[in-house]
């Protein structure tokens, strides 16, 4: 169970701070869309995300959004937002995650991964030795898939209860 575990957790993405990412020498985040940065499906990023990303650029952090969604769904998002993006990321493989490390150009050890999902982005944080921050999704999805996925996770996340952040 330990390839699902967080590194901390949060409440949303921009309760991470500069200070944080300093104290564990990361200079790179690898950013999740749906239930992260927006809603799922939203083109609209959630209040207090614009002048989040403003802070972490101000700061120097580099920033890339990797998400599992097709390039119609990200482009736009992220195109608003202006950070590079990879689609189709294929979390939890490797594959899309060690993109994202070498298109932000740190070692896996400066970049943390931000998504909503054990089962997609804290397990392909883990496989990819990069250090990952679930944060609670925006919205409840209302896909069977999604509700059963959920309860998995709530059933995990009382053993990582001790890796809250707040």
């Amino acid at each position: 169970m330990l390839l699902f575990k967080p590194h901390l957790i949060l409440h949303r993405v921009y309760d991470i701070t500069p200070q944080m990412l300093a104290d564990l020498g990361a200079r790179g985040i690898v950013l999740d869309v749906d239930n992260t940065l927006s809603t799922h499906h939203a083109q609209q990023p959630l209040d207090g995300v614009t002048d989040w990303l403003s802070e972490m650029r101000a700061a120097g952090i580099k920033l890339t959004i990797l998400s599992n969604a097709r390039s119609r769904r990200v482009a736009p998002f992220a195109d608003r937002l202006g950070i590079e993006y990879i689609s189709v990321g294929l979390k939890p493989l490797p594959f899309g995650v060690m993109r994202a490390v070498k298109r932000l150009g740190l070692r896996r050890k400066e970049v943390i991964l931000v998504g909503d999902q054990l089962f997609t982005d804290m397990l392909g944080a883990n496989l990819c030795g990069v250090r990952g921050v679930l944060v609670e999704p925006a919205l409840p999805e209302s896909g069977r898939s999604f509700k059963v996925r959920r309860r998995i996770e709530r059933v995990l996340l009382r053993k990582y209860k001790d890796y809250r952040g707040e």
